[in-house]
């Protein structure tokens, strides 16, 4: 590959921003034609194969890209895909948040209905019993369908909000921009390039802030947790059996963790032994449903009743001779 790599900002570095600026994100393996096609055209006269282009040669450019933009508060930034474990690379703002960019781009009503859809995910959908951080089609579709109740019982309403199918659309639109991703069970969360750009507005937004004339109040309540051994922000994986424990992980983390302690399989905070980990994500809804739904959970509160009932009768001298 051409040497220009390692030098000054150029051409190819231009167009390679350029197709950055298009899709937001890419992998290694996504940049490698791209690159040698860019090298290629820049000296036709030696072609460039994709197979010439070494991680070291991508890293040179995002490097060289970052030196470059840095200045206009744009970064180029990585992190593993909570699922899929790959590599993602995200061109991210650093200074603005999301809601303010995605206003040059949706109307008003639009925004609200999406800060709408983080507050279910983040707050709503992210309890101690349930780290859900997610939200179901039906869940999201049924924000917009409340607000719009709410509204027309306000007289002094000036927007009458989103219609469901506007709601579907706008939902598509977020995935379409790279910022929702929609599971196969129908569950809307967010991706790596928004997790990477929304780190700071999440922390601020859903994590309490302490009093500062308050030293001894009570630890400050955290709804947005990291990773023990990445320290990238967690929406999907696992969390320490001790539920007032506030020790995440990635699945594909667990391992790397318990290396790094000596194969000792335990909360790196706590010390719990890490067995039988509640899930993060779109399972602690499942998990929830399972533990308080269906025959299973009619049973056992009848035989809960049953067991009051014969307590009752014993107490009172019921069924003695």
């Amino acid at each position: 590959m051409s040497d220009d790599v390692d030098g000054a900002y150029d051409n190819t570095h231009r167009a390679f921003l350029q197709a950055l600026l298009s899709r937001q994100v890419i992998t290694f393996n996504e940049a490698k034609p791209l690159l040698a096609a860019i090298q290629t055209a820049n000296e036709p006269e030696r072609p460039t194969l994709q197979e010439d282009i070494s991680h070291e040669d991508f890293d040179n450019y995002v490097y060289t890209l970052n030196s470059a933009i840095s200045p206009f508060d744009f970064e180029i930034r990585s992190t593993l895909h909570q699922t899929t474990k790959q590599k993602i690379y995200a061109l991210v703002n650093t200074t603005s948040d999301a809601l303010t960019q995605m206003a040059t781009v949706h109307s008003a009503d639009e925004i609200t209905f999406v800060k709408r859809v983080l507050d279910a995910m983040f707050d709503t959908n992210n309890t101690q019993r349930a780290e859900v951080m997610a939200i179901s089609s039906m869940q999201a579709l049924k924000l917009a369908k409340d607000a719009n109740r709410r509204e027309s019982g306000n007289t002094q309403a000036q927007n009458a909000g989103l219609t469901m199918s506007q709601a579907e659309k706008v939902l598509q639109s977020m995935v379409d921009e790279g910022w929702f991703e929609l599971s196969t069970q129908g569950f809307y969360t967010l991706t790596p390039r928004a997790l990477l750009e929304l780190r700071g507005w999440l922390m601020d937004t859903y994590n309490d802030q302490p009093a500062e004339d308050d030293e001894d109040e009570e630890e400050v309540h955290e709804k947005i947790k990291f990773c023990q051994a990445c320290k990238e922000i967690v929406t999907q994986g696992e969390r320490c059996p001790k539920l007032a424990c506030l020790a995440r992980l990635h699945a594909h983390c667990v391992r790397s963790m318990f290396r790094a302690q000596g194969n000792r399989e335990e909360c790196p905070v706590c010390k719990t032994a890490w067995v039988d980990a509640p899930p993060v994500g779109e399972k602690a809804a499942r998990n929830a449903r399972r533990s308080t739904g269906g025959t299973g959970g009619r049973r056992s509160n009848r035989m809960r009743r049953d067991a009051a009932a014969d307590e009752d009768s014993d107490a009172s001298g019921g069924g003695g001779e």
